[in-house]
């Protein structure tokens, strides 16, 4: 496996994710970030906070996948959400949760959150990019 996550001593244990990703492989896949579309390029959930969470993983996936790679294999997530408050949450990790169960992964690499103004189209939420490294 070209990923090891880790929580280091001294840090604090966080179970939605680990602190440090050490990567060994030689095949870097960068994913653009993915917004709730479907294949087809229809808006999933629209208004749902959860439900677009849950398709920008989702998309996360099938683009490792036509990579080769899967959940696996990140090595970084970045998790952009239009006005973020903490009181969102509890529907961010309901929208992971489900993704992660269709996937049949526990998704825990490096993530940052970042609260924003605005994504590409009001409609939008929430935006996943991730870095993933390969054998």
């Amino acid at each position: 496996m070209a990923i090891t996550l880790v929580n280091p001593g001294g840090l604090p244990e966080i179970d939605v994710y680990r602190h440090v990703s050490i990567a060994s492989g030689t095949k870097l896949v960068f994913v653009a970030g993915q917004v709730a579309q479907d294949a087809e390029g229809n808006i999933v959930g629209e208004g749902d906070f959860a439900a677009q969470v849950e398709q920008c993983y989702l998309n996360v996936g099938t683009a490792l996948a036509e990579a080769g790679g899967s959940f696996d294999d990140l090595a970084k997530l970045n998790v952009h959400v239009v006005g973020w408050t903490a009181d969102k949450m509890p529907a961010l990790l309901e929208g992971i949760s489900r993704a992660a169960e269709k996937l049949g992964v526990t998704p825990a690499p490096p993530a940052t959150l970042l609260g924003v103004a605005a994504l590409a189209a009001p409609e939008y939420l929430v935006e996943v990019e991730a870095v993933a490294v390969l054998d």
